[in-house]
């Protein structure tokens, strides 16, 4: 049995590498190939617990994930998300490796926005607005930065300081024009992709400062009580996009909070998949506004997983 730290993951885990993963788990489920039971969440105060388990295919052995998501921890000094992978022998069913999950789901859930940004957003879509400047915005930029020759970037969050050195940071990493963006809509004016990485329960992208054409992730919104856009974004999005349908009416609040409105019905949703396999068009036209709302599924951390081992 294989024991893989978080350093271990990230050494293997480049990019690219999780980008190829993500568009395969999203293939998979597509063709509807992939299996995954419904997504388990145990909230307690301002925690929550998580759970996911994947078979990608048959050929591929079981994943399963347990995770815990703490906000308070980033008053620590800790990582705000925890996580650990088990991942099983195909045929025996056999514990093959136990790996930290925390650097598989951060590069994951960017490198699953990228395929998803990559299918969705215009070709010439060259700048991007992130919200939020902790370690999923971080990760955004570097994966994002994969599918699309960025000319700018801009991170807003409400800590000044914050949002300075990580553009900075990026900036030097990446040799991207990243900069600071002092208010929400100073971000998004103009930018062909907005992304939202927070924790809020509020919304946090201003939808009537976005861009015609606009294509909108939320990352943060994957439980019932995160809602990162407002309910004008719903009701103006040309198509709304989610990682799994049965999966996003009981986790994504935005998507949860439209569907008891009124203002949207199931049908409405697209899963990634569908697009990535032609089965539905991504974008009509160019003024086409986007809204895709990324919960986390499991399929994602089993195909994550099995980049890692090298049995993709």
């Amino acid at each position: 049995m294989e024991l893989l730290t978080d350093a271990d993951v990230a050494a293997v885990l480049d990019y690219d590498t999780a980008i190829a993963s993500q568009r395969l788990a999203f293939e998979s489920l597509g063709r509807g190939e992939a299996q995954q039971a419904a997504k388990t969440a145990i909230r307690t105060g301002q925690d929550t617990a998580l759970s996911y388990l994947c078979r990608l295919s048959p050929r591929h052995g079981p994943v399963a994930k347990l995770v815990s998501v703490n906000p308070g921890n980033a008053e620590r000094g800790l990582a705000s998300i925890n996580a650990t992978v088990l991942v099983l022998d195909a045929e025996t069913g056999a514990l093959a490796a136990t790996m930290s999950g925390t650097a598989l789901t951060e590069i994951r859930t960017a490198a699953g926005s990228a395929v998803a940004i990559d299918a969705l957003a215009r070709a010439e879509a060259d700048v991007l607005a992130v919200i939020g400047s902790g370690v999923q915005a971080r990760a955004h930029v570097r994966a994002i930065s994969r599918v699309r020759p960025l000319a700018e970037v801009r991170i807003h969050s409400r800590d000044a300081t914050r949002r300075e050195t990580t553009a900075a940071e990026l900036a030097a990493e990446l040799d991207l024009d990243v900069r600071p963006a002092a208010t929400p809509a100073e971000a998004v004016r103009d930018a062909a992709v907005v992304v939202a990485c927070t924790l809020s329960p509020d919304p946090v992208v201003p939808t009537e400062d976005l861009a015609p054409g606009a294509t909108v992730v939320s990352v943060g919104s994957f439980e019932p009580h995160r809602r990162e856009v407002d309910a004008d974004l719903l009701r103006t999005a040309t198509t709304i996009v989610v990682d799994d349908v049965d999966t996003a009416i009981h986790h994504a609040g935005p998507i949860m909070t439209a569907l008891d409105s009124g203002h949207i019905t199931h049908d409405a949703l697209i899963p990634l998949g569908a697009i990535l396999t032609g089965q539905h068009p991504a974008r009509k036209s160019a003024h086409d506004r986007i809204f895709y709302n990324s919960v986390g599924i499991a399929a994602q951390d089993a195909a994550a997983a099995h980049a890692v081992l090298g049995k993709l």
